[in-house]
Formats: C-alpha cells, sequence, structure tokens
C-alpha cells in the first residue's frame, strides 16, 4: 500500500487509500464546485469550453496561473497578492476542474494548451507570461512549444514532464489509476496524500483537507474524479521530457529541494535536483531555483520566496 501511495502521489493531490481517524469535516454538508471560496471572485469566458478564472491587477504584462492535477486556481491564493501589485494576474480553473466546465473532453495537455491559447485570444491578452504548477508545467511545455510567440516568459513550478516513465512503468500507472480509486479515499487518505506534498505540512494548509472532503459529496463529483484519471493518462500519452530542447521560449524552472514526488521515490529513487538539472541542459535559455525547506507545493509551503523568485526573474 505504501508502494501504491507514493507511485500515485507523484501525480499530486490525488485523492487514495485512505485509514480511520482525523473526521473532521466527514459530516459537514456537501461543497458544490462553483461555492469554493478562492478568496478572490471568479469571471467565465463566452465560448465552450467556458473557463473560469480569478482576474486581478492591472498593466501591460499578464501573468497566467496554471493549477496542477486535482487542483484549481484557488491553490494560487498566496500568490496572487504580491504579483497583482505589479502585473495583471489570471489564475485559471482548467476545463474539467473548479468552477469550469466539465465535460467528457480530450484531456491530452495539447487540448488544455489549446485551451490556454484560446483564452488568452478571447481576452485579447499581450506580453503573456505562463507560469504552471506540476501538471500545469507539463501543459506549459506544450504551449511554449506549439505556440512559440504566445508567451514572453514561460515559468515551471516543480514541474511534471521532465521525469522519464520507461512503458511497463507508464502502463502500470494507467491499470492503478481508476475512478472507483478517486472516490473511495477516506478523509484521514485526503489530509496524509496532501500531506505529501510537502516538506513541513501545517495545519493552516487545512483548508484544503476540508475543501477535498466536502467537494466528495458535490453533484458533479464524477466528473471531476473522470478528469483527475483522465489527465493522469494525458500527462503519459504525451510524455515531453524528451522535447523539452524544442523550448526556444525563455524559461524559469523552479523546484523545491525536498520535493518528495518528483522524482518518483520507487520508480526512479534519487534527487530532484538531478531531474531539474538533467532537464534544464536541453532548454536553450533557462534558470534554475532550487528552494530549501520545501516540498512538490512549493507555490504554497514557500509562498513569499516563490513571489520573490518570479518577481526578480521578470525584472
Amino acid at each position: 500500500m505504501k508502494f501504491f501511495l507514493f507511485v500515485i502521489s507523484f501525480f499530486t493531490l490525488l485523492f487514495f487509500a485512505g485509514c480511520s481517524g482525523g473526521y473532521l469535516y466527514w459530516d459537514k454538508p456537501a461543497l458544490q464546485f462553483s461555492e469554493i471560496d478562492y478568496g478572490y471572485p471568479t469571471k467565465s469566458s463566452l465560448n465552450y469550453p467556458k473557463i473560469s478564472y480569478i482576474d486581478q491587477g492591472s498593466g501591460d504584462k499578464t501573468i497566467i496561473l496554471v493549477h496542477g492535477l486535482a487542483s484549481n486556481a484557488g491553490f494560487w491564493r498566496y500568490n496572487i497578492p504580491e504579483l497583482a501589485k505589479k502585473y495583471r494576474v489570471i489564475a485559471v480553473d482548467l476545463p474539467g476542474y473548479g468552477k469550469s466546465q466539465k465535460d467528457n473532453y480530450l484531456y491530452s495537455m495539447s487540448f488544455y494548451a489549446d485551451q490556454i491559447k484560446k483564452l488568452v485570444d478571447d481576452l485579447q491578452l499581450k506580453n503573456v507570461i505562463y507560469v504552471g504548477h506540476s501538471m500545469g508545467g507539463q501543459i506549459g511545455i506544450k504551449l511554449a512549444i506549439k505556440y512559440p510567440n504566445l508567451i514572453s516568459k514561460l515559468i515551471l513550478a516543480s514541474p511534471a514532464g521532465f521525469e522519464r516513465f520507461q512503458r511497463g512503468e507508464g502502463d502500470w500507472l494507467r491499470s492503478v489509476m481508476t475512478m472507483k480509486g478517486v472516490k473511495s479515499t477516506t478523509e484521514e487518505g485526503i489530509r496524509r496524500n496532501l500531506a505529501m506534498n510537502f516538506y513541513n505540512w501545517n495545519d493552516k494548509w487545512e483548508w484544503m483537507v476540508e475543501e477535498r472532503v466536502r467537494m466528495r459529496k458535490a453533484t458533479d463529483f464524477e466528473e471531476f474524479a473522470y478528469t483527475v484519471v483522465r489527465c493522469v493518462n494525458g500527462m503519459l500519452d504525451e510524455p515531453t521530457f524528451d522535447k523539452l530542447s524544442l523550448i526556444k521560449t525563455p524559461t524559469l524552472v523552479i523546484y523545491g529541494r525536498y520535493d518528495g514526488l518528483i522524482p518518483n521515490p520507487y520508480l526512479n529513487p534519487g534527487c530532484t535536483s538531478d531531474v531539474f538539472e538533467n532537464g534544464a541542459k536541453d532548454i536553450s535559455n533557462v534558470k534554475l531555483i532550487e528552494l530549501d525547506n520545501a516540498g512538490h507545493m512549493i507555490q504554497i509551503e514557500k509562498a513569499d520566496e516563490f513571489n520573490q523568485a518570479v518577481l526578480d526573474y521578470l525584472k
């Protein structure tokens, strides 16, 4: 079971096997996706699929924040205030997540790159800076390669897509990643899996646990579970570790020194720095920053350092 948890947790914020105890939110009422409190009002695009997004700040440059697997725009709540002091900041809910429209999409990394391109066009954004966390990072890699003139800078935070998986490993991940697994977790399992994303879990992040637990009772949780499963397949179907040399956009790669998910501790045991240093060698214009005492969720765990690193890079 421990092996199972660590493998799946590579993809971040999953909802797998739990244990008894720690039930603080289980009996609370359902939290519909439309009711999730991000700390900011949201807007919605007009075209299909409708994309919900936070829109804060102003300026001639726009930062687009893209979340990771099983996450939403609210996971940027510790970054938006600082970044919005100097830039217009748009934090999106990817289709299938958060308050965005849910449907039977392709859920490939190319599909999501296309949706970001469409949103940029719909909002007539110029001087766009892309910031993606985990799966959002892999989407950013696809975006930069497919639309090289769309963004001026690419910032990859603990990005998926740098680690190499063999075919058999990918096939195994597909076989164990099921909707039943996503839907059958316990509250303690949710808390434990979330904690694996941090170097040092803090109770001030309990809002994530409550959100996850109460979302299980949402009327469209089934669609959300489907999205998570399909996105794991989407990441495996479009690997990017062998395409990093195609990135021509100036790139910042920022990660936590003690990322417990990258590299996968069982399939690819080793140092996180090795994964990103090896990948960065293939990117022609890249800066690499390692944050000490930080895990996978660097934009939350080390928000101040993360924000400053981004702002310094954009000067």
